[in-house]
């Protein structure tokens, strides 16, 4: 293995699985409109620009032609060098997922259809970060809260929904919990709020520490549904079969994700991700950043879903995400609406990951 051109994160495991790879052995490399991904790399800059091996490369990249294709070519093999992301049994092919920004219908206050509702984060949850105690754990934290003089974990989701002790937080109220839920496994989202006729976007703000579990594989293991039917339709279709069940479909997922809204600045931007800037659709992905670098560009070759169609292009790891664990995993983030929603829901196939790091200065 080659030395790394720059260690990609403090604490990181990534200098274990990434092999030094060329530009040329990139697969679909030079048939990549980089038009296209510039604008999510330039989102990236904003933040990476901060760190002196990004400095000078944000810099030159702001006089590049951002409509001329093979100068943005030029500038990505001039400034960096790609590295193969290996698993730690030695294989380079992982799972590449898909994600969207959803849109539901909600009010702002509690009536007739809307009666689930979205939370902001309660008072009494406590985050822990484990690295202030133990500095290997670096960005882990727990969540709990205090009874007594002890720190005890925070309730689970069907703890919470028994208890209805998350009463007083609602933020808003939407009209599917169904919908809810998937709002909460893709993590943000938009809502159209029948009373006020605004549509605003609900973000991330933190979680309640139970780590997720996925409803489809409950159902698999229940032998309600096969594995190739545990798509998002196939289980939004099962819980409108099975009304007096969706209770226990709920509860199958501890976690519970608590939201905050924000205004929507452009139409054609996603949420914010880990990374704190907007995602761009289809150049934006969720990775792991134990193994990834958040920032940095990603070569990702895969298929479209359903089909045997190449997806090979430039993307951006901007975000995380609590089911994206290994090196080769990445959640594709496709957009806002019901197409970018559909192509997400289908999206589970072998994927190849290639990172590119700053060149080392000479």
């Amino acid at each position: 293995m080659a030395d790394l051109p720059s260690k990609p994160a403090e604490d990181s495991k990534a200098g274990e699985i990434l092999r030094l790879a060329s530009f040329e052995s990139l697969p679909g490399w030079g048939q990549d409109d980089l038009r296209d991904a510039w604008p999510a790399f330039m989102a990236s800059c904003e933040v990476l620009n901060k760190k002196n091996d990004w400095k000078e490369l944000c810099q030159v990249a702001r006089d590049v032609n951002a409509k001329d294709s093979q100068a943005i070519r030029v500038f990505f093999e001039a400034f960096f060098l790609p590295y193969q992301v290996i698993n730690p049994d030695g294989t380079e092919t992982g799972l590449a997922t898909g994600y969207y920004e959803p849109l539901l219908q909600g009010a702002r206050k509690r009536g007739g259809k809307f009666q689930t509702p979205l939370h902001r984060v309660p008072e009494d949850m406590l985050v822990i970060d484990l690295a202030g105690v133990y500095p290997e754990l670096k960005g882990m934290r727990l969540r709990g809260k205090l009874v007594g003089n002890r720190v005890v974990p925070y309730a689970s989701r069907g703890e919470l929904m028994q208890t209805n002790s998350l009463a007083g937080k609602e933020i808003l109220w939407v009209d599917d919990p169904i919908e809810a839920l998937f709002l909460q496994i893709q993590g943000s989202g938009r809502v159209q709020l029948s009373d006020t006729k605004e549509t605003v976007r609900v973000a991330y703000a933190d979680q309640n520490g139970h780590p997720y579990k996925s409803v489809g594989r409950y159902l698999i293991d229940k032998g309600e549904m096969k594995l190739d039917q545990a798509s998002a339709q196939g289980i939004k279709a099962w819980a409108k079969a099975n009304p007096t069940r969706l209770a226990e479909l709920l509860a199958a997922n501890p976690s519970y994700i608590f939201f905050k809204e924000e205004k929507i600045s452009a139409f054609d931007k996603g949420p914010k991700g880990a990374l704190g800037v907007p995602l761009t659709p289809q150049r934006s992905i969720a990775v792991d950043p134990q193994y990834i670098p958040l920032g940095v560009p990603v070569f990702l070759s895969t298929n479209w879903p359903g089909n045997s169609r190449q997806l090979e292009r430039l993307v951006m790891a901007q975000d995380t995400g609590s089911a994206i664990k290994s090196p080769v995993r990445a959640d594709f983030f496709w957009g806002y609406g019901q197409e970018p929603g559909e192509k997400a829901g289908k999206m589970k196939q072998r994927a190849r990951m290639w990172v590119l790091l700053p060149r080392p200065a000479s």
